[in-house]
């Protein structure tokens, strides 16, 4: 049952503290009945050991030595010279321990089942004009579902009808509900707060995002880091070395100096609970399954272990600019006039046209007339003759005028003469990293549109906390040109940038970065850039909620577009790290003073199982606190949402 597997240790570990308590109770007062005390440690022992001992016998089957079977052999060994109660407190501080752990790594665990619950197990489909309740699985691509307010959506898929703002926070990590409107995207798992829906079936189940992001999870948490990989090796070496050593404690007392056997035996139970490396073995996977944990409630998802203990330690990190850094499409940013136009004027002419072309920085020109109330659509029907012109721009006919859009070269063979003081404004806009639009109508030049692929608000905040966690060197890779990458680079911070590259020539920047012994994380799109995701030794996908490639090519994935995620998965793998190293220099720590003191002195066997089993709360506990990590060093939100932007290429 499932409330017994989360809670069995626990309810097992209250019987044992209970049995024992009454058993020690009664060894002082029930004299007539001797028999009691005996009957209740035996029933403490079956309470705190019997999932010791089953997993002590399976490592025995499999012809190994771990601590289960250390920790029964000092329990029956105190049974046997009859230190029932030293013995009854080591299975039920073992046990606590055992709880403990199985807490720690029981969160994924839930974490995952979350996740599976998330996802609805039927959905409302239309087929042949009629409504019909179907079993998800059995939904096809191009299927249209009926999410209604409070459902959540079943699928992944896009917006055909509809309007309602979206909790998607179990995918992405994003605060707030999203919008979503007639062609955006949705995704398995996330909550429709308000409006009804049509959607789409864009993949069936088995291929969703969220079934990926569950994949990801579990295997993550299968992976074993290097610092556990060593600790897993060392386990059974060193137990069989403790047996060893309890033997000896034991035989050569007894045969060298003739200590009586129960005194030897008795020390030698405790050198055995002394030495024994439970805290050691549970130290890492306690703190790395809790990184994982908090971090994929962020929406930051790393592939494994070995994936979050190498963020924190890399030299270099690369950033792709377009769609990174920037925001990946164009805006208007500048509207210059002739005066003897408006820009009312140009753009009530342009817009028509670009709707017609298609074109994305003429789109970018129809979105802008469209927010000021400029374009109607109605004029969209009166454009004729439309032709493009690669490289130059657009002609076309809007009634009885001839309206022409596109570069100096489209004026030089079609156009009027440009006006110099436009010319000279041009040029200006084009230090600062936009791409120039010429319009004009007929005879008449109305001016120039200035269009950019905008630098996302809270990039030079990032860049910052990036430069005060010590990260050695930042630089931007692109395809754009020289004059757009420097803009961009001074204007977000990072101090070395690379232009004009094709995707095999950022690998050769990796390649490069990774020759002078650095160790390189590269952020991009995760579909432009996987090759260099790939190579780099950390690969980091952003805004990869439904992106294929980005899941499947990078190491660590930010299912939102949030370069703020960046930092803080920096520092939570540094933070990580940091608990780990705490964890195991205390663990062995508690183990050379016990041991010595064994071997120097002697100690109640009590002493050494608290000092033990205590030392491995502890390290559980030290290891729980990353579940509640809070970054340092968040990124300040920008006060200029309009920032500097960079020139696409039209």
């Amino acid at each position: 049952m499932l409330w017994w597997r989360e809670h069995g240790l626990l309810i097992a570990t209250a019987l044992n503290g209970l049995f024992l308590l009454a058993a020690w109770s009664l060894d002082r007062t029930a004299g007539q009945l001797p028999w009691l005390p005996l009957l209740l440690y035996v029933l403490a022992y079956i309470a705190g050991g019997a999932y010791a001992t089953y997993r002590a016998v399976a490592a025995v089957l499999r012809r190994t030595v771990d601590i289960d079977v250390l920790m029964i052999v000092a329990a029956a060994g105190a049974a046997v010279i009859d230190a029932w109660a030293e013995g009854g407190i080591l299975l039920f501080l073992f046990s606590l321990g055992n709880a403990l752990e199985h807490y720690a790594l029981g969160r994924t665990h839930r974490a995952v089942r979350s996740l599976l619950e998330m996802r609805p197990e039927s959905a409302l489909v239309v087929r042949d004009g009629a409504e019909q309740v179907v079993p998800v699985e059995e939904l096809g691509v191009g299927d249209v579902v009926i999410v209604k307010p409070g459902e959540r959506i079943p699928v992944d898929g896009t917006v055909l009808m509809g309007e309602a703002s979206v909790d998607q926070s179990a995918i992405t990590g994003e605060a707030l509900p999203v919008y979503k409107r007639n062609g955006d995207p949705v995704f398995s798992g996330t909550l429709n707060t308000n409006g009804l829906l049509r959607v789409r079936v864009d993949r069936v189940a088995r291929e969703s995002t969220l079934a990926k992001i569950i994949q990801i999870v579990e295997e993550a948490r299968e992976q074993k880091s290097r610092a556990q990989r060593f600790a897993d090796a060392f386990q059974g070496k060193y137990a069989v070395g403790v047996l060893a050593g309890a033997a000896i404690a034991t035989v050569a007392p007894v045969a060298v100096a003739g200590e009586p056997f129960g005194e030897a035996f008795y020390r030698a139970m405790t050198l055995l609970v002394a030495a024994s490396p439970c805290a050691l073995v549970i130290s890492t996977p306690a703190s790395i399954l809790s990184a994982l944990a908090n971090a994929a409630r962020r929406g930051v998802l790393f592939k494994g272990a070995l994936q979050l203990e190498t963020l924190g330690v890399v030299d270099a990190l690369v950033f792709d600019k377009t769609g990174t850094l920037t925001r990946g499409q164009p805006f208007v940013t500048d509207v210059v006039c002739h005066p003897d136009s408006s820009p009312e004027e140009l753009l009530r002419a342009a817009a028509p046209v670009e709707y017609r072309s298609e074109h994305p920085l003429g789109l970018a020109i129809v979105a802008y007339a469209t927010e000021r109330g400029w374009f109607d659509a109605a004029d969209v029907d009166r454009v004729s003759e439309l032709q493009s012109l690669p490289g130059h721009g657009v002609r076309a006919r809007v009634g009885r005028s001839t309206v022409l859009i596109g570069n100096e070269q489209l004026f030089h063979t079609f156009g009027p003469p440009l006006p110099a003081e436009l010319l000279r404004a041009a040029n200006d806009l084009r230090e600062q990293a936009r791409t120039v639009v010429f319009v004009a109508v007929d005879d008449r030049v109305l001016g120039i549109v200035g269009i950019a692929d905008v630098i996302r608000p809270v990039s030079p905040s990032v860049i910052d906390s990036l430069h005060r966690l010590g990260i050695r060197r930042l630089l931007m890779l692109t395809g754009d040109n020289e004059r757009a990458a420097r803009t961009i680079s001074q204007q977000v911070g990072i101090d070395e940038w690379r232009a004009g590259l094709l995707p095999a020539e950022k690998v050769e920047v990796i390649q490069e970065l990774k020759r002078a012994g650095l160790r390189v994380a590269m952020v991009g799109d995760g579909v432009n850039d996987a090759p260099a995701l790939a190579l780099a030794d950390v690969g980091i996908a952003m805004g990869a909620a439904g992106t294929d490639v980005a899941l499947e090519t990078a190491d660590i994935v930010l299912m939102a577009d949030d370069l703020e995620k960046i930092p803080y998965a920096i520092e939570l793998s540094r933070r990580a790290r940091r608990v780990i190293a705490q964890n195991l220099g205390f663990a062995l720590l508690v183990i050379l003073v016990l041991v010595t003191t064994v071997l120097v002195s002697g100690i109640p066997l009590p002493l050494a199982v608290i000092g033990h089993e205590g030392s491995t709360i502890v390290v559980v506990l030290n290891g729980l606190r990353l579940l509640g990590f809070r970054p340092r060093h968040a990124a300040r939100p920008a006060r200029d949402r309009n920032a500097v932007p960079a020139a696409p290429s039209r």
